[in-house]
């Protein structure tokens, strides 16, 4: 293949100059976090993690056929080892994943299902990913690909593309159970005067997982703004988050970096893998209607779900823009309406796209994009 590198410019990747929630925040909800998991000592792991305010892109333009939806496989595996060896330095890409994992790693993949099947952790990304940690001695029956809602989940099919004894889990497995979540690690925190006000922990991040590889999409959300490393590793993680956006309120922007900022969660989720093939522009998480789809045809890596997802707001604006939108910014009353319409002039909620500065105040990596370092190639 025809291999052309070029280093991050605004002319490959434009970068919007975004208005930037200047006041001191009021008002914010009481979260009680409880937990008896503490970050490891060394402190190597987690999040922000090894390359804090790093992000390497890869965009293929034959990565995906838009017409037929058909994703080429090679160029996902040439894409996933020139992003790893990138970040990392390493040039074997062999040697990359074995710098983040052990043969006795037990490795949760965090998938987004949310826009099945339309739009989705692509299973053609996440079998490639299951095949390098494999080939580094990972036990397939050590790796769980997982999300909140089987019923997504099938929509998809992941057991198909990967081997044997790889685990395929919805934690759900009827909407609302609590079965799959850990009683003891919570956090709590009353919204609306709601009669459950505990939103706790998947139980396989607290007593089974050893690290965790995150693998959101690059979607526009409703509530947050946008939808990428952050919701996903935090409302995917965790039971009854829907609570948060009611009407045209959100607590989005405190409740998104609460949960991510929770131990084990920080400190296991040690690698983020953005899946931009496809993206949804309008109306996100879910796809509402096929115009709303676009085809970004890149991926993100990188250990900093703040820097990664500072860069996504840039792609969705740019394209909200191109479609002449209303800016993820935008929080005025008479852009909102009640029930999702077919028109991305229009609102369900406040949106708080300000979430990702705020998980960044928090620790979980660098908003600044002064101070973001991203390397983008195109293969």
């Amino acid at each position: 293949m025809d291999r052309r590198t070029f280093l991050a410019t605004a002319a490959a990747y434009p970068m919007l100059a975004l208005p930037i929630p200047g006041a001191p925040y009021a008002g914010l909800p009481k979260y009680r976090k409880v937990t008896s998991h503490t970050p490891p000592a060394s402190g190597l792991f987690g999040m922000p993690g090894r390359f804090p305010a790093q992000v390497v892109r890869v965009a293929a333009e034959n990565s995906i056929e838009t017409t037929t939806e058909k994703i080429n496989g090679p160029v996902v595996k040439d894409m996933v080892a020139k992003g790893m060896s990138e970040l990392t330095g390493l040039r074997d890409p062999r040697d990359s994943w074995r710098s983040f994992f052990e043969p006795s790693d037990v490795v949760g993949i965090k998938v987004n299902c949310s826009g099945a099947p339309m739009v989705m952790s692509s299973p053609e990304v996440v079998a490639e990913i299951v095949q390098n940690l494999i080939a580094i001695g990972v036990k397939a029956s050590n790796i769980w690909i997982y999300e909140r809602f089987p019923d997504q989940m099938a929509t998809v099919d992941y057991a198909k593309y990967v081997p044997a004894g790889v685990h395929v889990d919805g934690i759900e497995k009827t909407r609302q159970s609590i079965l799959g979540y850990d009683p003891k690690t919570y956090v709590e925190v009353d919204f609306f005067g709601e009669d459950d006000t505990r939103s706790m922990l998947v139980r396989h991040v607290s007593e089974r997982f050893t690290k965790i590889i995150n693998v959101p999409n690059m979607k526009d959300h409703g509530a947050s703004g946008v939808t990428g490393c952050l919701k996903n590793i935090a409302y995917g993680n965790y039971s009854n988050v829907a609570r948060s956006h009611q009407y045209s309120k959100t607590n989005t922007l405190s409740f998104i970096g609460t949960l991510a900022s929770m131990e084990p969660l920080k400190s296991k989720t040690v690698l983020n893998v953005m899946d931009g093939m496809r993206g949804v522009w309008h109306g996100g998480p879910f796809l509402h209607d096929k115009k709303f789809r676009f085809y970004p045809k890149e991926m993100m890596f990188g250990t900093d779900p703040v820097a990664m997802d500072r860069l996504l707001l840039d792609v969705i604006e740019a394209k909200r823009k191109t479609e002449s939108a209303i800016s993820v910014w935008e929080r005025s009353d008479k852009f909102i309406h009640k029930g999702f319409e077919n028109d991305p002039n229009s609102n369900n909620f406040v949106r708080e796209p300000g979430h990702i500065e705020f998980a960044g105040n928090l620790g979980l990596g660098t908003y600044d994009i002064s101070k973001i370092q991203t390397k983008a190639f195109r293969l």
